[in-house]
Parts: structure tokens; C-alpha cells; sequence
């Protein structure tokens, strides 16, 4: 049915809200009120001079008459629609302009049903990639079987040594306060506003918290010009920013940052932003990790970034939506970041997919290079970069983990632990 079926409904609801008698207003517009009457019940189409003549007696645009707000109705009933087998897509239009009521009901409730569908998939992805929450509970579940072995001993032994009764009950008020504590600090997890990432535990968190803060781009230092000083203004008051340490820390970022930012201006890398890494360090002859770390840090660009130093420590973590970063432990091995250590100053880049319903292809890009200057009698420390984007040609992703503690890949060759996921705590 074509839409100026509801142009009807729409006069008719316009007249009534204006308070205009159904005679008056034909006769404004010189027709018969029979003719409006048939035109309010969508029972004659209508458009030209009556429409133009209605629209200015109702103190309206014809538009207004024409689309008015059942746009966004129409489409999420069509949305239902589709979801729903057998149902009359076709007549969408006509039911919203019949029962407008039921109408605008059935869309918002399977708008309601789609946000709650959201909402259960993020929390399960949060149950199976969180890596603070996997640790806690592995600390609770690890204090709870210390427990049930003591208690088992002590109540299964009837001529227990008094010296060694006495040291498992010690053992035992330790592994209490140890699951006491573990359990304290879960409900104090879950129950914390805002989302994991937000609360940081850690100096090296609270760095990566004021970057999330400032949306991983910070203006004031990509102005030409911009020293030092402007690094302690962007770090006072910052409410991220909770000690000494992470302010040492932040201190550190933000002059890489500014160093970045000097040697590759924001003007010429969002220019280049979608040519190859190589290309751009060519251009202005920076090193690859510079580039990286700048086209991690433009602003309003998806990406996500990991660096880790010589031992396999991630010292900076920018997530990513749909690629777990670990918060505690080491990571998970097949990254590429962790191939470019054992391959220095030669590009890796490859297609990655995480476990999980939510699974996403990610394009990892890593290089690892000296930091500091390479002298002859000092062992070089290197320094590892990884850029993860969005796949924009998934389907040859490598199925990769987050750490292997909440890893489920079964036969994975460079696993160092079991996961508590399939039951090897």
C-alpha cells in the first residue's frame, strides 16, 4: 500500500489536536465535508492544490501531512516484521494508520527485546573474555579447594599429630582470609560503577585510563610549538591520575606522544592514514613503531594498540572492541606482537580472531626495534609495537586467545597453563 495512505490518519489526528470542527475546515479549503471525511479515513488519495490548501489550514507543513513521525514507527514494524515468518510486511503502513497504538507498542517493545539481546551478549562476552574477572575467581576458587583439602584431613584423621593439627589449622585461617579477601574484592569488582576498564588497579592502568579519558587523542599537544609545559597542564587534576607513580608513568606516555606528534604532524598522517605503514615512515622518514603509535592515537579512529618490552610484558594497552586485552598475566603467545620480539626489526602482520559468540577479524600489524640508542658491549633492548584494526577482509583470521587462563581453544600448542573455562583449575 503506498505511503499517502497515511495521509489521511495524519489530517484527521492534526485536525483534532488543533481543535477545528471537520465542516469548518472543508469549507476553508472548498470542498465538501463528505470529501474531507472520506479523505481523514484514507479512503481517497490525495496530493495537489487539497493537499496544499489542508496543509496551510491545519498551520502545517505538507510534509508534515505527507511523512509525518511515522517514519521510524514504519520501520522498526518492518524491522518486527522480518523477524516474525508469515507476517503481512506489505501492510505495515496500514496497520500503523488503523490501530497507531498497537503499533507504536509492538515497535518499542521489539526495539526493548533487541537492546535486552545487546545487553545479555555484551555481559557473556564479558564473562568469557574479562581477564580480572577469570583471576578473581580463580583466586576464590583456588582458596575454596585449599579449604575442603585441609578440612578433609583434619576431619578424616582421628590420631592426628598435635604439632601437624595445629599447622593445617593455620594453614586453614590463612586460606580463610585468602578466600575472605578474594571474595571481598569480586563483590567490590562487580558491583563498581562503570565498565572493567575503569577501574584502575595499577599505575600503568591509571595512565591508560586519563588516555581513554581524553578519547586517545589529545589536541594540546599536536599544536606546532607545543614543549613540555603542556604535558603538566594536561596532567593536573587529573582525576585518573592517582600517585606518583602513575604520574611518572603518564609523564613518560605523554612525551612519547608529543615526540610522536613532532615528527609526524596529525595533518600529514590523517592524510596517509589509509596507506601502508611503510609508506608513511618513508614519507617522513620516521621509524615504523612511530607510525603505529600514531595512527593508534588519531582521533576518532577504531584501533586498538598493545607495546611490550623485551620480556613479553605489555607496558601499554589501548582495546579494542572484540579483541580481549589482559589486565593481569601474561597474554596470549600466537600474538604478533610476541613474533616480531624473535624476529626484531622485521614486519609481521596478520588476520586474528579471538574466541567467543562475538568474535570479530582483527588485522594485526607489529614491528619490534632497539629503544635507545645500539652500542657495541651492551645488550640491546628492544621494544615491540602491535596496531590491531578492524578486518576490513575477514574470513582468513587465525583463531588467536586473550590469555591462557580464559582461553576454551582445545590443542593449542603454545599453551603454558589450563583454562579455567574448561574446567582445568
Amino acid at each position: 500500500m503506498p505511503r499517502s495512505t497515511l495521509t489521511g490518519s495524519r489530517i484527521r489526528d492534526r485536525r483534532l489536536a488543533a481543535g477545528i470542527r471537520q465542516a469548518d475546515l472543508a469549507r476553508d479549503v472548498g470542498i465538501s465535508a463528505s470529501y474531507l471525511n472520506l479523505i481523514e479515513h484514507n479512503r481517497r488519495k490525495i496530493g495537489g492544490k487539497v493537499l496544499n490548501d489542508i496543509a496551510r489550514g491545519l498551520g502545517c507543513e505538507v510534509t508534515a501531512l505527507t511523512e509525518g513521525a511515522e517514519a521510524a514507527l514504519l520501520a522498526g514494524l518492518r524491522e518486527a516484521a522480518a523477524e516474525a515468518p508469515g507476517a503481512e510486511t506489505d501492510r505495515a503502513e496500514e496497520f500503523a494508520g488503523r490501530f497507531p497504538g498497537w503499533a507504536a507498542l509492538l515497535a518499542g517493545r521489539h526495539d526493548r527485546v533487541g537492546q535486552l539481546e545487546r545487553e545479555v551478549a555484551t555481559l557473556s562476552d564479558r564473562l568469557a573474555h574479562d581477564p580480572h574477572l577469570s583471576a578473581s575467581l580463580h583466586e576464590v576458587l583456588t582458596a575454596v579447594t585449599a579449604i575442603r583439602s585441609t578440612t578433609s584431613i583434619l576431619a578424616g584423621t582421628d590420631d592426628l599429630d598435635p604439632a601437624w593439627a595445629a599447622r593445617f589449622l593455620t594453614n586453614l585461617d590463612a586460606d580463610g582470609r585468602r578466600l575472605a579477601e578474594g571474595a571481598e574484592a569480586l563483590v567490590r569488582y562487580l558491583d563498581g560503577p562503570g565498565a572493567v576498564d575503569a577501574v584502575a588497579s595499577t599505575p600503568q592502568e591509571e595512565v591508560e585510563a586519563f588516555f581513554a579519558a581524553h578519547g586517545w587523542h589529545l589536541e594540546a599537544l599536536e599544536v606546532a610549538g607545543a614543549g613540555p609545559d603542556v604535558i603538566d597542564k594536561a596532567l593536573d587534576g587529573a582525576p585518573e591520575i592517582a600517585g606518583a607513580a602513575g604520574r611518572a608513568l603518564a609523564r613518560a606516555a605523554l612525551a612519547r606522544y608529543l615526540a610522536d606528534a613532532r615528527a609526524l604532524p596529525l595533518e600529514g598522517v590523517c592524510e596517509m592514514a589509509d596507506q601502508p605503514v611503510g609508506a608513511i615512515a618513508a614519507r617522513f622518514n620516521v621509524a615504523p613503531d612511530v607510525v603505529l603509535r600514531r595512527l593508534a592515537f588519531l582521533p576518532r579512529r577504531e584501533a586498538g594498540l598493545v607495546i611490550v618490552d623485551s620480556a613479553g610484558a605489555i607496558i601499554f594497552r589501548r582495546p579494542l572492541a572484540g579483541f580481549a586485552l589482559p589486565r593481569h598475566g601474561a597474554a596470549c603467545p600466537l600474538w604478533p606482537v610476541f613474533q616480531a620480539l624473535n624476529v626484531p626489526s622485521l614486519p609481521v602482520v596478520d588476520h586474528l580472531e579471538m574466541p567467543g559468540p562475538n568474535a570479530r577479524s582483527v588485522r594485526a600489524e607489529a614491528i619490534a626495534l632497539p629503544k635507545g640508542p645500539v652500542d657495541f658491549g651492551v645488550p640491546p633492548v628492544f621494544e615491540a609495537t602491535m596496531l590491531l584494526t578492524p578486518d576490513a577482509a575477514p574470513g582468513r583470521a587465525r583463531a588467536v586467545g586473550t590469555t591462557c587462563r580464559i582461553c576454551p581453544r582445545d590443542n593449542c600448542r603454545a599453551r603454558r597453563e589450563l583454562s579455567i573455562l574448561s574446567g582445568g583449575f
